[in-house]
């Protein structure tokens, strides 16, 4: 069998601490849990994360690809701003989706509280997607398709607001519903209060 590169073990190890992260806790993971799960000693582990601050940031190097690939797909594939709120919002539902770990890292005050680097490279992360949305909202303030009176900073956090919300209870409930289903059914209740009065009579 042909030995893996460092880059190949490196996304292995992150992928295995997404996955633990999502069975044990964020704050209850070891990398001696991490380097059993992956087969390795944990010194391995350690040549290519130093520390298990650095093997986290090279979780949230991860995240932040995917999630800013995902976005970029969203945007790309319509023209209508609420449209692309819409799938703004369906993209980071289906991200949490397929990695239920992420909302208790970028939740977990031990794990910032003794990353800096970490809190500020969610931190950043999170600031990038308001500011797509606000850009959309503006996008739809100025073609009258949401009331002019709608602040885009403030519609981009209720809707960020939403999405933390409807995930903590998502994972509080085991799960147990459509994750991007329910959040499309609130979004579309959120979106009427932004619209004209007329669109909403109208059901558009």
């Amino acid at each position: 069998m042909a030995r893996k590169t460092a880059a190949t073990r490196k996304a292995e190890i992150v992928a295995t601490t997404l996955r633990l992260a999502d069975e044990l806790g964020p704050d209850r993971l070891t990398t001696q849990a991490v380097a059993n799960a992956v087969g390795l000693t944990q010194p391995a582990v350690f040549r290519h994360f130093p520390t298990k601050q650095a093997l986290w940031l090279g979780v949230a190097e991860a995240i932040d690809a995917t999630m800013t690939d995902a976005w970029q797909a969203a945007l790309a594939s319509r023209s209508a701003p609420l449209d692309r709120v819409d799938l703004l919002i369906r993209t980071q539902l289906r991200q949490i989706e397929g990695n239920p770990a992420i909302p208790a890292i970028l939740h977990s005050r031990e794990l910032h509280t003794e990353n800096a680097e970490l809190r500020e490279r969610f931190r950043s992360l999170m600031m990038r997607f308001q500011g797509l949305l606000r850009a959309e909202l503006i996008a739809a303030r100025d073609g009258g398709l949401i009331r002019g009176d709608v602040d885009p900073d403030d519609g981009a956090i209720l809707l960020i607001s939403l999405l933390q919300g409807l995930a903590i209870r998502w994972a509080l409930g085991s799960r147990s519903f459509a994750l991007e289903a329910e959040g499309a059914r609130l979004l579309e209740a959120q979106m009427k209060l932004f619209r004209p009065a007329a669109a909403t009579e109208k059901g558009t």
